[in-house]
Protein backbone atom coordinates (compact mmCIF):
# COMPACT_ATOMS: atom_id res chain seq x y z
CA UNK A 1 0.00 0.00 0.00
CA UNK A 2 1.02 3.31 -0.63
CA UNK A 3 0.72 6.53 1.61
CA UNK A 4 -2.69 7.96 -0.31
CA UNK A 5 -4.09 4.37 0.31
CA UNK A 6 -2.91 4.32 3.90
CA UNK A 7 -4.67 7.63 4.63
CA UNK A 8 -7.72 6.53 2.61
CA UNK A 9 -8.18 3.54 4.01
CA UNK A 10 -7.74 4.62 7.54
CA UNK A 11 -10.34 4.09 9.39
CA UNK A 12 -10.75 0.23 8.12
CA UNK A 13 -6.80 0.18 9.21
CA UNK A 14 -7.97 1.24 12.75
CA UNK A 15 -10.11 -1.90 13.35
CA UNK A 16 -8.11 -4.86 14.86
CA UNK A 17 -9.40 -7.15 12.52
CA UNK A 18 -7.91 -4.87 9.70
CA UNK A 19 -4.06 -5.45 8.83
CA UNK A 20 -2.66 -4.14 6.00
CA UNK A 21 -2.41 -7.50 4.85
CA UNK A 22 -6.15 -7.41 5.07
CA UNK A 23 -6.94 -3.88 2.79
CA UNK A 24 -3.96 -5.14 0.16
CA UNK A 25 -6.32 -8.43 -0.14
CA UNK A 26 -9.44 -6.17 -1.04
CA UNK A 27 -7.37 -4.40 -3.15
CA UNK A 28 -6.69 -7.05 -5.44
CA UNK A 29 -10.21 -9.35 -5.21
CA UNK A 30 -13.46 -9.01 -7.67
CA UNK A 31 -16.52 -8.11 -6.86
CA UNK A 32 -19.48 -9.44 -9.56
CA UNK A 33 -22.39 -7.14 -8.92
CA UNK A 34 -25.33 -8.11 -11.00
CA UNK A 35 -27.65 -5.44 -11.19
CA UNK A 36 -26.84 -1.29 -10.57
CA UNK A 37 -30.68 -0.49 -8.82
CA UNK A 38 -31.97 0.40 -5.94
CA UNK A 39 -29.96 -3.26 -4.51
CA UNK A 40 -26.52 -2.72 -6.45
CA UNK A 41 -26.47 1.41 -6.30
CA UNK A 42 -25.75 1.42 -2.54
CA UNK A 43 -23.66 -2.14 -2.95
CA UNK A 44 -21.67 -0.48 -5.80
CA UNK A 45 -20.96 2.82 -3.24
CA UNK A 46 -19.27 0.41 -0.40
CA UNK A 47 -17.46 -1.75 -2.37
CA UNK A 48 -15.59 0.60 -3.66
CA UNK A 49 -15.33 3.53 -1.05
CA UNK A 50 -13.72 -0.07 0.86
CA UNK A 51 -11.30 -0.76 -1.86
CA UNK A 52 -12.37 -3.79 -3.52
CA UNK A 53 -10.07 -3.00 -6.66
CA UNK A 54 -11.90 -4.76 -9.27
CA UNK A 55 -15.58 -4.27 -9.81
CA UNK A 56 -17.81 -5.83 -12.64
CA UNK A 57 -21.37 -3.95 -13.27
CA UNK A 58 -24.12 -6.03 -15.21
CA UNK A 59 -26.96 -4.01 -15.71
CA UNK A 60 -29.34 -3.61 -19.45
CA UNK A 61 -31.11 -0.91 -18.27
CA UNK A 62 -30.54 3.03 -18.50
CA UNK A 63 -31.28 5.75 -15.82
CA UNK A 64 -34.79 6.91 -15.92
CA UNK A 65 -36.26 9.63 -13.30
CA UNK A 66 -38.11 7.36 -11.42
CA UNK A 67 -35.31 5.75 -10.21
CA UNK A 68 -33.67 8.39 -8.62
CA UNK A 69 -36.42 8.17 -5.30
CA UNK A 70 -33.67 5.31 -4.40
CA UNK A 71 -30.98 4.41 -6.69
CA UNK A 72 -28.51 6.45 -4.86
CA UNK A 73 -25.62 5.88 -7.52
CA UNK A 74 -26.88 7.56 -10.17
CA UNK A 75 -28.23 11.43 -10.72
CA UNK A 76 -30.74 13.85 -12.83
CA UNK A 77 -27.79 14.86 -15.11
CA UNK A 78 -27.18 11.45 -16.13
CA UNK A 79 -31.02 10.21 -16.80
CA UNK A 80 -30.81 8.27 -20.43
CA UNK A 81 -27.12 7.24 -19.79
CA UNK A 82 -26.70 3.46 -19.22
CA UNK A 83 -26.85 2.48 -15.81
CA UNK A 84 -23.59 0.74 -15.68
CA UNK A 85 -22.01 4.39 -17.37
CA UNK A 86 -23.73 5.68 -14.88
CA UNK A 87 -22.25 3.85 -11.99
CA UNK A 88 -18.49 4.12 -13.63
CA UNK A 89 -19.08 7.95 -13.62
CA UNK A 90 -19.70 7.80 -9.68
CA UNK A 91 -17.54 4.99 -8.48
CA UNK A 92 -14.73 6.56 -10.20
CA UNK A 93 -15.60 9.81 -8.56
CA UNK A 94 -15.78 8.11 -5.70
CA UNK A 95 -12.70 5.91 -5.71
CA UNK A 96 -10.35 6.10 -8.83
CA UNK A 97 -7.90 3.48 -7.57
CA UNK A 98 -10.62 0.75 -8.41
CA UNK A 99 -10.88 -0.80 -12.20
CA UNK A 100 -14.14 -0.79 -13.36
CA UNK A 101 -15.74 -3.38 -15.78
CA UNK A 102 -18.95 -2.64 -17.15
CA UNK A 103 -21.19 -4.89 -19.17
CA UNK A 104 -24.64 -3.24 -20.86
CA UNK A 105 -26.64 -5.74 -20.99
CA UNK A 106 -28.93 -8.59 -19.65
CA UNK A 107 -27.61 -11.16 -17.25
CA UNK A 108 -27.68 -14.63 -19.40
CA UNK A 109 -26.27 -17.45 -18.90
CA UNK A 110 -23.46 -17.47 -21.54
CA UNK A 111 -22.26 -14.26 -19.73
CA UNK A 112 -22.31 -15.62 -16.26
CA UNK A 113 -20.59 -18.62 -17.03
CA UNK A 114 -17.57 -16.28 -18.64
CA UNK A 115 -17.35 -13.40 -15.35
CA UNK A 116 -18.66 -15.84 -12.57
CA UNK A 117 -15.40 -17.97 -12.42
CA UNK A 118 -13.22 -14.94 -12.24
CA UNK A 119 -14.90 -13.45 -9.30
CA UNK A 120 -14.07 -13.93 -5.64
CA UNK A 121 -17.85 -13.13 -4.65
CA UNK A 122 -21.24 -12.42 -6.69
CA UNK A 123 -23.81 -10.32 -5.58
CA UNK A 124 -27.46 -10.37 -6.88
CA UNK A 125 -29.06 -7.14 -7.00
CA UNK A 126 -31.71 -8.07 -9.45
CA UNK A 127 -35.18 -8.23 -8.87
CA UNK A 128 -36.68 -11.20 -10.33
CA UNK A 129 -37.08 -14.87 -9.67
CA UNK A 130 -35.81 -16.42 -12.38
CA UNK A 131 -32.85 -14.51 -12.62
CA UNK A 132 -32.02 -15.43 -9.46
CA UNK A 133 -32.26 -18.90 -9.82
CA UNK A 134 -30.02 -18.87 -12.74
CA UNK A 135 -27.41 -16.37 -10.96
CA UNK A 136 -27.38 -19.20 -8.33
CA UNK A 137 -27.27 -21.64 -10.15
CA UNK A 138 -23.75 -20.64 -12.03
CA UNK A 139 -22.78 -19.24 -8.53
CA UNK A 140 -22.95 -22.76 -7.47
CA UNK A 141 -21.54 -24.29 -10.57
CA UNK A 142 -18.36 -22.11 -10.23
CA UNK A 143 -17.62 -22.38 -6.86
CA UNK A 144 -17.75 -18.77 -5.76
CA UNK A 145 -20.01 -17.61 -2.87
CA UNK A 146 -23.45 -15.69 -3.54
CA UNK A 147 -25.06 -12.76 -1.62
CA UNK A 148 -28.64 -12.16 -2.54
CA UNK A 149 -31.05 -9.61 -1.45
CA UNK A 150 -34.28 -8.32 -1.96
CA UNK A 151 -36.86 -5.42 -1.46
CA UNK A 152 -40.14 -4.15 -2.06
CA UNK A 153 -42.87 -1.98 -0.29
CA UNK A 154 -41.41 -2.08 2.80
CA UNK A 155 -39.79 -5.42 3.30
CA UNK A 156 -36.83 -6.39 3.13
CA UNK A 157 -34.54 -9.61 3.05
CA UNK A 158 -30.95 -11.05 2.93
CA UNK A 159 -29.01 -14.68 3.09
CA UNK A 160 -25.33 -16.02 1.66
CA UNK A 161 -24.89 -18.79 -0.25
CA UNK A 162 -21.03 -20.26 -0.09
CA UNK A 163 -20.76 -23.59 -2.24
CA UNK A 164 -16.80 -23.19 -0.69
CA UNK A 165 -19.21 -24.57 2.59
CA UNK A 166 -20.61 -28.05 2.56
CA UNK A 167 -23.58 -27.22 5.13
CA UNK A 168 -24.71 -24.41 3.17
CA UNK A 169 -28.14 -24.06 1.20
CA UNK A 170 -28.17 -22.26 -1.73
CA UNK A 171 -31.26 -20.51 -3.00
CA UNK A 172 -33.27 -22.74 -4.55
CA UNK A 173 -33.46 -24.64 -1.20
CA UNK A 174 -35.17 -22.05 -0.12
CA UNK A 175 -36.93 -21.00 -2.84
CA UNK A 176 -37.62 -23.74 -4.73
CA UNK A 177 -37.46 -23.35 -9.00
CA UNK A 178 -40.70 -25.28 -9.58
CA UNK A 179 -42.51 -22.99 -6.99
CA UNK A 180 -42.14 -19.55 -8.68
CA UNK A 181 -44.38 -16.41 -6.37
CA UNK A 182 -46.59 -14.63 -8.05
CA UNK A 183 -44.05 -12.24 -9.93
CA UNK A 184 -43.83 -8.59 -7.79
CA UNK A 185 -41.80 -5.45 -8.76
CA UNK A 186 -41.17 -1.95 -7.14
CA UNK A 187 -42.62 -0.75 -10.22
CA UNK A 188 -45.85 -1.05 -9.68
CA UNK A 189 -45.57 -2.20 -6.15
CA UNK A 190 -43.20 0.48 -4.71
CA UNK A 191 -40.58 0.28 -2.42
CA UNK A 192 -39.59 2.55 0.83
CA UNK A 193 -36.16 4.05 -0.56
CA UNK A 194 -34.43 3.33 2.65
CA UNK A 195 -35.45 -0.41 3.09
CA UNK A 196 -33.99 -1.15 -0.69
CA UNK A 197 -30.80 0.67 0.49
CA UNK A 198 -30.23 -1.03 3.48
CA UNK A 199 -30.59 -4.25 2.08
CA UNK A 200 -27.72 -2.95 -0.68
CA UNK A 201 -25.37 -1.71 2.16
CA UNK A 202 -25.73 -5.09 4.00
CA UNK A 203 -24.96 -6.63 0.88
CA UNK A 204 -21.69 -4.95 0.43
CA UNK A 205 -21.12 -5.73 3.76
CA UNK A 206 -21.37 -9.43 3.34
CA UNK A 207 -19.39 -9.41 0.27
CA UNK A 208 -16.66 -7.53 2.27
CA UNK A 209 -16.46 -10.01 5.07
CA UNK A 210 -16.62 -12.99 2.48
CA UNK A 211 -13.75 -11.52 0.66
CA UNK A 212 -11.81 -10.88 4.25
CA UNK A 213 -12.17 -14.04 5.46
CA UNK A 214 -9.65 -15.04 2.57
CA UNK A 215 -7.13 -12.65 3.80
CA UNK A 216 -3.51 -14.55 4.28
CA UNK A 217 -3.29 -12.96 7.93
CA UNK A 218 -6.37 -14.87 8.81
CA UNK A 219 -8.12 -12.20 11.17
CA UNK A 220 -11.51 -12.14 9.87
CA UNK A 221 -11.68 -15.61 10.38
CA UNK A 222 -14.44 -16.99 13.23
CA UNK A 223 -16.64 -13.52 12.21
CA UNK A 224 -20.13 -14.83 11.83
CA UNK A 225 -21.53 -14.23 8.31
CA UNK A 226 -25.37 -15.08 6.96
CA UNK A 227 -24.59 -18.57 5.04
CA UNK A 228 -27.01 -20.80 6.58
CA UNK A 229 -29.54 -17.51 7.93
CA UNK A 230 -32.26 -15.83 6.11
CA UNK A 231 -32.60 -12.24 7.68
CA UNK A 232 -36.09 -10.38 6.52
CA UNK A 233 -36.77 -6.92 8.12
CA UNK A 234 -40.03 -4.88 8.14
CA UNK A 235 -39.49 -1.56 7.48
CA UNK A 236 -42.53 -0.16 8.89
CA UNK A 237 -41.36 -1.10 12.51
CA UNK A 238 -37.59 -1.72 12.04
CA UNK A 239 -38.20 -5.19 13.29
CA UNK A 240 -35.85 -8.02 12.02
CA UNK A 241 -36.76 -11.56 11.91
CA UNK A 242 -34.17 -14.69 11.45
CA UNK A 243 -34.41 -18.22 9.98
CA UNK A 244 -32.07 -21.00 9.90
CA UNK A 245 -31.86 -22.39 6.61
CA UNK A 246 -30.58 -25.83 6.09
CA UNK A 247 -29.25 -27.54 2.66
CA UNK A 248 -32.05 -29.72 1.14
CA UNK A 249 -30.81 -32.99 0.13
CA UNK A 250 -33.31 -32.81 -2.63
CA UNK A 251 -32.19 -29.41 -4.27
CA UNK A 252 -32.46 -29.85 -8.27
CA UNK A 253 -29.30 -26.96 -7.87
CA UNK A 254 -27.26 -28.16 -4.98
CA UNK A 255 -28.51 -31.66 -3.80
CA UNK A 256 -27.68 -35.34 -5.16
CA UNK A 257 -24.16 -36.91 -6.35
CA UNK A 258 -21.72 -33.59 -6.97
CA UNK A 259 -23.90 -31.08 -5.50
CA UNK A 260 -23.50 -28.83 -8.57
CA UNK A 261 -26.18 -28.49 -11.80
CA UNK A 262 -25.64 -30.31 -15.03
CA UNK A 263 -23.86 -28.15 -17.71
Amino acid sequence: MNDDQRLRYSRHLLLDEFSEVAQDHLLNAHALVIGAGGLGAPALLYLAAAGVGRLTVVDPDEVDLTNLQRQVLHSTPRIGQPKVASAAAALSDLNPGVHLNTVHQAADEALLRRLMPDADVVLDCTDGFAIRQLINREARAAGVPLVSASALRWDGQISVFDPRDADSPCYACLFPPDAPPQETRCALLGVFAPVVGLMGVMQAGEALKLLLQASPDGTWRGHEGLAGRLLMLDGRSWRWTELRARRDPACPVCGGAGGHPDH
